[in-house]
């Protein structure tokens, strides 16, 4: 009877310590699966954050707005190099804080032929101005100054844009053009005081997720103006460009930002 209580006993330690060796590895494993969870958790989450802080995010104005890119991604069979043309705006009424904003616009090739510049208001017959710019140094995109040509927009008053390629001067239907739509709305004092705390490095950001498209694109573009080799500023503004659909622009300023490296 003895001799089978002992037997009984050490069957019992042995399936105790079978049991024991079995679940520690398991809950090892389980630890450092929870760890490598956590790990590729927080690795997602610190990419996500990184993103966010390194690339502006447009977020269109919360109200009913027409459509506003017409025309571009155009070429010309008869230039003496086919080009692409665009405005740089989003595919509805673009917003402004300024009078007397920058506009900004992409053609993929040099041309010697005339390109003409045309800003109305929305349901006017007569132009506010029509200019000819002047002759193109380069290709890529390109700045009108309003403040150039001496124009001001009225606030909360849609406008109409355009550039033009002028391919035959007496058949001006042949004219590769594109166009867009701008609106000066005057800065809410939420939004000044907002601004005035940004450093002008980030400010383009706060632009962009306010809406305020003409003017994050304009700070960005003024930036790489003063460091064209700058390439992380380069692939901000190609990236506000990607959110708008205006894809060939982006690639064409990041491929001349590498250029340069």
């Amino acid at each position: 009877m003895n001799n089978l209580k002992g037997r009984i006993l050490i069957v019992f330690l042995v399936a105790t310590a079978l049991i024991v060796s079995a679940s520690g590895p398991v809950g090892a494993q389980g630890k450092e699966a929870d760890k490598g969870s956590t790990a590729g958790s927080s690795g997602a989450d610190q990419k996500k954050v990184s993103t966010a802080d390194t690339t502006p995010v447009y977020k269109p104005p919360l109200r009913g707005s027409p459509a506003g890119r017409m025309g571009g991604g155009t070429r010309g069979a008869s230039l003496e190099t086919p080009v692409s043309l665009s405005v740089l705006v989003p595919d509805h009424v673009g917003l402004t804080l300024q009078s007397q904003p920058n506009l900004y616009w992409f053609l993929s090739k040099k041309t010697t032929q005339a390109i003409e510049f045309t800003i109305t208001e929305k349901d006017a017959v007569k132009p506010l101005l029509e200019a000819r710019l002047k002759p193109l140094t380069k290709a890529g995109i390109q700045c009108i100054r309003l403040a150039d040509h001496g124009v001001q927009l009225r606030p909360n008053v849609p406008y109409k844009w355009f550039v033009a390629v002028v391919t035959d001067p007496a058949r001006r239907s042949r004219d590769i053009f594109s166009g867009g739509m701008i609106e000066f709305q005057p800065a809410s004092a939420d939004l000044s005081a907002k601004l005035g705390k940004t450093p002008k490095a980030k400010q383009a950001f706060v632009l962009a997720e306010e809406g305020i498209w003409y003017d994050a694109l304009s700070g960005l573009s003024e930036r790489i103006d003063a460091a064209p080799k700058d390439l992380p500023l380069r692939k901000q503004r190609a990236a506000l460009l990607d959110q708008v659909g205006l894809n060939e622009a982006a690639e064409f300023d990041l491929k001349e930002a590498r250029s340069f490296q």
